[in-house]
């Protein structure tokens, strides 16, 4: 069954290469795959893109346990006979994701099972006086020595005590005049963590009702989460906008086979 899956991701993605507007065969190719397959795909992708896409890498190595993000890094070696870990860390020219993705990657090899409230309310102090604690730039080298060496379990704690101690997101310090590049993307990957349902409700709406819609963000957002939070999100998208996610497929995607899986996607029938 998973060589026939392989087979047929294969065969709906040739379909696309010679019909990019065929838009049915991606989103199917990337539904048939093992997720940790759909993974090292999206982020072959994201990578050859270039900066338009660092959110995808952002999802994946935030949104994926260690054993899960090692069987992806397993496929995009099978697949590409490369490293992903590599490949991320000797992009041209270097970004202030591609930063975090190289701490991220770092921080799913320390292993650290047990999650620490003494630790993380340590981290939370020194993100606060690296950051909105003290005046101008962030300071990037706390940040990222925080982000190599903490779990993603521990990072969470970390955000919870910040607003614990301080009254609010630490995504909201972030928002500052003197922010910069750094601070954005940090902002972006640190609201994927901490409200995912959030973070993944404003991608959806942005590719749905944005000036131009965002295929392939639409797609690979609505197959990763469809059987994960979908419901969440919808909750969220419906409180944030007033408006329905599938009524928002609705009014934004032409009629077709695309829409009617989107919509399945959506409502799970």
């Amino acid at each position: 069954m998973a060589m026939y899956g392989e087979d047929l991701a294969h065969q709906l993605q040739k379909t696309h290469a010679t019909n990019p507007k065929n838009q049915i065969c991606s989103i199917l190719a990337m539904w048939v795959m093992d997720p940790h397959e759909r993974d090292a795909v999206v982020a072959r992708d994201a990578i050859e893109q270039g900066d338009t896409m660092h959110k995808a890498l952002i999802e994946i190595y935030i949104g994926r346990k260690s054993s899960q993000l090692l069987l992806t890094q397993q496929a995009y070696n099978a697949k590409f006979k490369s490293h992903l870990d590599q490949d991320i860390s000797i992009t041209e020219p270097p970004t202030p994701y591609q930063r975090i993705l190289v701490a991220l990657a770092t921080s799913h090899k320390s292993h650290h099972a047990d999650i620490s409230q003494h630790v993380a309310k340590c981290d939370a102090k020194r993100l606060f006086e690296a950051g909105e604690g003290s005046i101008g730039a962030i300071d990037e080298s706390i940040v990222l020595e925080i982000l190599t060496k903490r779990s993603i379990p521990q990072l969470k704690l970390t955000l919870s005590c910040y607003k614990h101690i301080y009254g609010h997101d630490y995504v909201k310090s972030l928002k500052k005049e003197t922010s910069g590049e750094f601070e954005d993307s940090l902002r972006a990957a640190m609201k994927c963590m901490y409200t995912p349902s959030k973070y993944y409700a404003k991608v959806l709406y942005t590719c749905i009702k944005g000036t131009m819609t965002d295929k392939s963000s639409l797609a690979r957002v609505m197959v990763s989460r469809a059987e994960i939070d979908m419901d969440e999100i919808q909750s969220v998208f419906h409180g944030k906008y007033g408006l329905k996610l599938e009524d928002a497929i609705c009014e934004s995607i032409p009629k077709g086979d695309y829409r009617d899986f989107l919509l399945a996607l959506a409502t799970k029938v």
